[in-house]
This record gives structure tokens, sequence and C-alpha cells, in this order.
């Protein structure tokens, strides 16, 4: 996506919901969703549908997307997994169970699951990517991450457990 094309200050506009500043970024974005989704997609008509989904999951989760440079590969990552869903459903592309699609994660570019990664984190709710980051980046106990939010081991725990569920489901969809 042209970064030039969708400056900061609109997306952080956009970001923080106002409502002119949305549909400029949806004119803005939807010919370069369309494009990817052109390349990416197995036909014509699932490039439009997953277009049409790309825009509609970005004017509903705009306001969730933290940071302007994770932006790009958040929007990409959503047309590539729309093209994904439609062609299994299809029958184009086969469905895998989690252990599979994990293991697929692991043959990507390493530079396209950075990215994908940081944009599963971008995606997650404010209370479940604090716990996910200080166990999975700072390498934090589950006791220090407790005292650090002032929260029960029970809590963070689950939310642990939920950020990694909602974290997978976003990255093998």
């Amino acid at each position: 996506m042209s970064a030039a094309a969708i400056s900061p200050k609109l997306f952080e506009s956009a970001r923080l919901g106002d409502p002119d500043a949305i549909v400029a970024l949806l004119e803005t974005a939807q010919p370069d969703i369309r494009r990817y989704a052109r390349a990416t997609c197995r036909s014509s008509a699932d490039a439009e549908d997953a277009a049409q989904e790309a825009l509609w999951i970005l004017f509903r989760h705009v306001g969730t997307i933290r940071s302007w440079l994770a932006f790009s590969a958040w929007l990409f990552s959503v047309v590539r997994r729309e093209c994904l869903r439609l062609a299994r459903r299809a029958g184009l592309a086969p469905d895998i169970d989690n252990d599979a699609a994990e293991a697929l994660l692991l043959t990507r570019p390493e530079n396209d699951l950075r990215l994908d990664l940081a944009a599963a984190f971008e995606a997650l709710p404010p209370h479940y990517r604090d716990v996910a980051l200080m166990r999975d980046v700072k390498e934090m106990t589950i006791d220090e991450i407790a005292d650090a939010i002032g929260a029960t081991r029970q809590t963070v725990k689950a939310r642990l457990h939920r950020a990694r569920t909602l974290m997978r489901e976003y990255l093998t969809r």
C-alpha cells in the first residue's frame, strides 16, 4: 500500500473515529486493496469479494489498529486471509488443522511472518495485548505480570490464554 497516499494524520483521525476521515481512508485504501486482492485471490469474483470484506473489516476495526506503521501489513494480511477463506469455501484450498497451520507459518519468509505477528499483536484488545507482550516478548513471569497490572495470577493466565488463542486464529485464518 502506498504509504504516501495515506498520511499518518488521516490514519490517526480515522482510528479515533472521525467519520469523514474513515470515509477518506476507505476511499484511499480501496485501489490498493483491490489490486492486492486481484494478485492474491484465485478468481476475479473472489478478489472482488475479498476486497469488499477487507474494506468492511477495515471500517469495523480501524480503531483497534494502534500504529500507522502497522496499517499496511495488517490490511494486506486481512486481504490474504479473505482470499484463502474464499478459496477454501470453493474447495480450491484444503482446510488445515491448527497444527498444520502453525507448521505452515514457520515455512513463511521471516519478514512476512514478523509483519503478520506484529499485526496480530496490534489486533488484540489492549488488556490481552499487554499481557501477551509482557509474557512472550519481555519474558516476564506470571507473578511479575500480575504485580505489574494489579491482577491475580488466574486473571493473567486467562488473559494470556485468550490472547494466544486470538493470535493463533488471526495468524491461521
